[in-house]
Order: structure tokens, then C-alpha cells, then sequence
């Protein structure tokens, strides 16, 4: 039973899955790691506004992929500048506290 996608519909979809999780891989290594080194929450950071501006321009074209496809990229890319942030600021904690004459 076909589904009846067009070919642009089926790129679309790809495209779409692609570019909302892209972000997934580093957020995952950064919660596994527990650290945020090597990583920049610049990239995430402006995909996220970015796809902010994608999911109004779905509402008011009306179309439910373009939101919720951009909607799960927000979260994602939030996610990811969030625990970038949280395991950063852990990290200069840590190095504050093994700085000699710390007050520990």
C-alpha cells in the first residue's frame, strides 16, 4: 500500500529530519561526557533563533511540517546551548576550587 508521498514531499521529510537533529549528536556527547569542552553553543545557539523565525513562517504559510519539524529543532537546539552552559559553568566551579588558595 502506497502512501502516495511525492518525491518533494519525501526530500522535504529528509531534509527536515536531517537539519532537526542535527544538534542531537553533540548534546549527547556533552550529557554522556559530562563536559562541554570542544564544544561551541554559538552554532545551536543561532539555529534555534533561526528556527523560532521557521516555525511563525510555518504558521502562516499553514504548514504542519515546517512548524513541527522547526519546533523539535528549538527544543533540540536549546537543549544543547543549555547543557553547554550548565557543564561549562560546572567546569569553571571545578577549576575555581583546585585554584591554589581557593577557599575550599
Amino acid at each position: 500500500m502506497a502512501i502516495g508521498l511525492q518525491n518533494s514531499e519525501i526530500v522535504g521529510l529528509v531534509a527536515g529530519f536531517g537539519t532537526t537533529f542535527a544538534a542531537l549528536p553533540d548534546t549527547i556527547r556533552m550529557v554522556r561526557r559530562r563536559s562541554s569542552k570542544g564544544l561551541s553553543p554559538t552554532m545551536p545557539a543561532i539555529m534555534a533563533a533561526f528556527q523560532i523565525v521557521w516555525v511563525y513562517y510555518g504558521i502562516l504559510i499553514a504548514s504542519w511540517p515546517v512548524v513541527v519539524w522547526n519546533t523539535i529543532a528549538v527544543v533540540i537546539n536549546s537543549l544543547c546551548v543549555a547543557a553547554y552552559y550548565l557543564f561549562a559553568r560546572r567546569e569553571l566551579a571545578r577549576l575555581e576550587e583546585d585554584r591554589p588558595g581557593s577557599l575550599r
